[in-house]
């Protein structure tokens, strides 16, 4: 009897699971096609479905194809990376303040982006020195700055067993590091380069093309596939490092590859849409209290969620102050901060 209580205890929460994530999901979509409606010109969402296969008017088609869609996928693509990495940094690191933003990757990735502005000469002024490998150039250097970051991170974890404390405290040292590096680089910048790093640092997902999108959504599903692939490891090292060891986890391995995955995917969202913040903190924390720490699970409901939830930021960006639209990644900041303190004071049991 016991044996059968489990089990229908254990399929009772695999069904809510998936409600769960199916719900994201539903809401996602929903969203997005809201989203792609909502603009200077409102297209009503029967002919943004039409528009989608093919119906409508022309000018509608345009709108939506053109100038709506890209920057919708841009929105949930990003924020489901953010979320993804998010929420491998937090298991990662046994960190529940683990995330791009908290731990400087994301000014480090940001100012790898700067010096691809100043240095090689990737601006906004048609990619002067590399043509159209100029948004890669930038995607490498951000990366390549990030691992500094991800690397000092692993330092404190793997041989002076940092606390989660002291990890927070270590990437808000190393964020105005990084951010001080790109003031100096503005400074000698010229003023095209100083508008350029300035709109980087903004986080604007509008800047998106079909291009950048669909490169995006392929590091973010591989990104999550390796993470889902290694999801009973983490959830092991979620027991302990020495627990996960006598399970033959190669723990130092497994941060190593984690850490440097979930910057890859940092780096590539934020050269192409540039910071946003707490959309990988504050999503895996909400999924987390809805589902639980399973990783099979919680990584792809956080990924919805992060998408779901940047879509709508972006969508109230573009219309809250009409016809200006802010970038989004001054909204998140605004809204994110402060509903992780209310996640931090009400939501401490769950992790």
């Amino acid at each position: 009897m016991a044996t059968e209580t489990v089990l229908q205890q254990r399929e009772q929460t695999t069904r809510r699971t998936y409600a769960i994530a199916t719900g994201w999901l539903l809401l996602l979509v929903a969203v997005s096609v809201i989203a792609v409606g909502i603009g200077s010109v409102t297209v009503p969402v029967s002919d943004v479905l039409a528009a989608l296969v093919g119906g409508a008017s022309q000018t509608q088609r345009a709108i939506v194809w053109n100038l709506r869609l890209p920057r919708v996928l841009g929105a949930a693509v990003a924020g489901a990376g953010l979320a993804v990495a998010g929420a491998a940094m937090q298991t990662v690191l046994r960190n529940p303040l683990g995330a791009p933003y908290t731990l400087g990757i994301s000014q480090a990735a940001a100012f790898g982006a700067a010096i691809a502005i100043v240095v090689f000469g990737v601006g906004n002024a048609g990619m002067a020195n590399f043509g159209a490998l100029g948004p890669y150039v930038t995607t490498v250097t951000a990366f390549l700055a990030a691992m500094v970051s991800t690397g000092v991170i692993l330092l404190l974890v793997t041989y002076q067993q940092a606390t989660p404390e002291t990890l927070i405290l270590t990437g808000v040292a190393i964020g105005s590091l990084f951010t001080a590096g790109m003031t100096l680089l503005q400074y000698f910048a010229s003023d095209t380069e100083v508008a350029a790093i300035v709109y980087w640092t903004f986080g604007d997902v509008g800047r998106a093309t079909w291009g950048h999108a669909l490169l995006m959504t392929g590091v973010v599903l591989l990104a999550l596939g390796y993470f889902v692939a290694n999801a009973w490891n983490y959830d092991v090292m979620d027991a302990g490092t020495t627990t996960a060891k006598s399970l033959g986890v190669d723990v130092e391995s497994l941060r190593i590859r984690g850490m440097a995955v979930a910057s890859f995917v940092t780096a590539i969202v934020i050269s192409f849409v540039g910071i946003i913040g707490f959309v990988g903190l504050v999503a895996p924390h909400i999924v987390r209290m809805l589902v639980g720490g399973n990783e099979r699970y919680l990584l792809p409901t956080s990924a919805l969620a992060g998408g779901a939830l940047l879509v709508a930021a972006d969508t109230l960006a573009r219309t809250v102050v009409a016809p200006v639209v802010l970038p989004v990644g001054i909204l998140t900041s605004f809204l994110g901060a402060p509903l992780f303190i209310y996640l931090v004071i009400h939501g401490r049991g769950y992790w």
